[in-house]
């Protein structure tokens, strides 16, 4: 039999106590994931809705990734550079990507909700923003995003 406490009640089993306190971490961290994911998903609306960015003269490729680093930006040289050269590879004429330094250009960075480097924007030939991603984007990924744009280039214009 279990002594009362001093308040005259029985105490609480050490293990259910554990299970709760368990429970309420795992409720505390679905929803900060939760809120997490609706705050991305939310500032990649607002990208994905940017003005287009206009492309210089010379630049009449299909398809331009912005690869947004910075100069203390390990994952950006050894990860996200890596992985842009094998999309390059992959669509040799038709790709072009434009190095940013994220913290130099407060401005474009803004344009895009850009809180993390290595993060990349796929634009397409009007320079209307098609995928932002936040984080690394493997090289897998970025040919699907490249792929989707120039396979929607391709489909006639229907007003």
């Amino acid at each position: 039999m279990r002594a009362a406490s001093a308040g005259g009640g029985r105490e609480m089993d050490p293990i259910l106590a554990r299970l709760i306190i368990l429970a309420l971490i795992g409720i505390a961290t679905g929803g900060a994931v939760w809120m997490g994911r609706r705050f991305v998903a939310a500032r990649r609306r607002q990208a994905l809705a940017a003005a287009p960015l206009p492309s210089s003269a010379r630049d009449t490729t299909p398809v331009r990734i912005l690869a947004f680093s910075s100069e203390e930006c390990v994952q950006c040289r050894r990860l996200q550079m890596p992985a842009l050269r094998r999309v390059l590879a992959a669509h040799p004429g038709a790709v072009a990507v434009e190095e940013i330094d994220a913290p130099a250009t407060p401005a474009l960075t803004s344009r895009y909700n850009i809180l993390t480097v290595p993060s990349t924007v796929v634009l397409d030939a009007a320079g209307r923003a098609r995928a932002v991603n936040y984080g690394f984007a493997s090289t897998d990924r970025l040919l699907r995003q490249v792929d989707d744009v120039l396979d929607n280039a391709k489909l006639p214009l229907t007003r």
